[in-house]
């Protein structure tokens, strides 16, 4: 059996979820832990059920058992005189990893940011087939269709702009912040090819934004908080023609979920400071630096 540890926000559950998807496909017994990635993060909860997906879930006693990890008397005293008889893998870089694919038992800890992990045809459409509902399953309130309906009816572009949680303590040696440089040579190029862009701006930073993008044709969207804002704001992201991402799991999916062979989508040269993410980019996309 395979276990897939679920953990993060959702863009990196979503990547989970595909791995899933991929090793199903394949013919694996996969299951999904969505309890013990959660445990020490205050911010997060398992979301996917928000896109009404579904999965086989594992029992506490099966996630026990691959990693060995029971608490009796006897398994502590075995594991102190021959060590930890454990099938957990964490993920050690974000480079793609084509062993993984061939396991057949792992409880396996990561973030599997790679479209390689799923780039099997069948694979694909079922993701599509999750990911890309009708605007009316996912949205109700009047902001996001007012603002998908500026977004139709335009050169659209989403420009993802990501900072709050980038800056504190915790993670502010690991991610770089994408500078106000990034997104003005991201902008100026999108231009040379669309002169008349709208940029629709998805942030957790609206002050900041609104200071630093002036002008009719940059819109800092707002919409009604709740639990399905950010499956909202994803599906927005994604029917936008363009693309300006951040080092985002969360606005990597929105690009990737808009098929359009015209698309324009640009990513940051850098994507974190503690591991090589190399495979993370895809060959639609434009790198520049930070």
């Amino acid at each position: 059996m395979i276990i897939i540890q679920l953990k993060g926000g959702l863009g990196n559950q979503m990547f989970q979820y595909a791995l899933y998807r991929s090793l199903k496909k394949r013919g694996k017994e996969v299951k999904i832990d969505d309890k013990t990635g959660f445990v020490n993060d205050k911010l997060r909860i398992p979301v996917l059920s928000r896109w009404g997906v579904e999965y086989d879930k594992a029992t506490d006693e099966e996630v026990i058992n691959l990693t060995d990890s029971k608490m009796d008397l006897l398994s502590r005293i075995r594991r102190k005189l021959t060590g930890r008889k454990t099938y957990r893998i964490d993920e050690e870089s974000g480079k793609f990893n084509p062993a993984i694919l061939e396991k057949e038992d792992a409880y396996l800890v990561g973030y599997w940011q790679c479209e390689k992990y799923f780039d099997d045809k069948d694979v694909i459409r079922e993701l599509r087939e999750a990911f890309e509902k009708k605007p009316q399953e996912l949205m109700s309130d009047a902001s996001s269709w007012s603002t998908l309906q500026q977004i139709e009816c335009c050169e659209s572009v989403s420009l993802h702009v990501r900072r709050t949680d980038y800056v504190d303590e915790e993670h502010i040696h690991i991610h770089n912040i994408c500078t106000e440089k990034y997104y003005k040579n991201a902008i100026d190029k999108i231009r040379k090819q669309y002169p008349s862009a709208v940029f629709f701006i998805f942030t957790d930073d609206k002050e900041w934004c609104r200071e630093h993008f002036k002008g009719p044709n940059f819109i800092v969207v707002e919409l009604e908080e709740g639990d399905g804002t950010d499956i909202a704001e994803m599906t927005l992201m994604s029917r936008c023609k363009h693309h300006i991402i951040a080092n985002s799991s969360f606005s990597w999916w929105a690009a990737w979920l808009n098929d359009s062979p015209e698309k324009i989508v640009i990513a940051p040269q850098k994507w974190i400071n503690d591991r090589d993410m190399d495979d993370i980019y895809t060959e639609r996309m434009t790198k520049i630096a930070l």
